[in-house]
């Protein structure tokens, strides 16, 4: 699967999180499943918590990440201190 294919998987409404972007239209936010896996959660972790998830909607959080990143540089973010 490509990534174009894979960020059809992510979406937003505003009337769920805010319009944070989202997986499928679900209550699953791209930010949370990051946030699991960078505090070191497994893929098969991911998947057991959350059932309705698949793994290619893992690969499109990470997909969509990388976009959002790709023009951007560490000087942009803001970290807390």
């Amino acid at each position: 699967m490509t990534n174009p294919d894979l960020l059809k998987r992510i979406s937003s409404n505003p009337v769920i999180f805010g319009g944070k972007p989202i997986i499928r239209g679900m209550r699953i936010s791209v930010e949370m499943i990051l946030g699991l896996l960078s505090q070191g959660e497994s893929w098969d972790n991911l998947l057991d918590d959350y059932p309705d998830i698949e793994v290619d909607d893992i690969r499109a959080c990470l997909a969509y990440a990388h976009a959002i990143i790709a023009n951007d540089s560490l000087d942009t973010v803001e970290i807390g201190r």
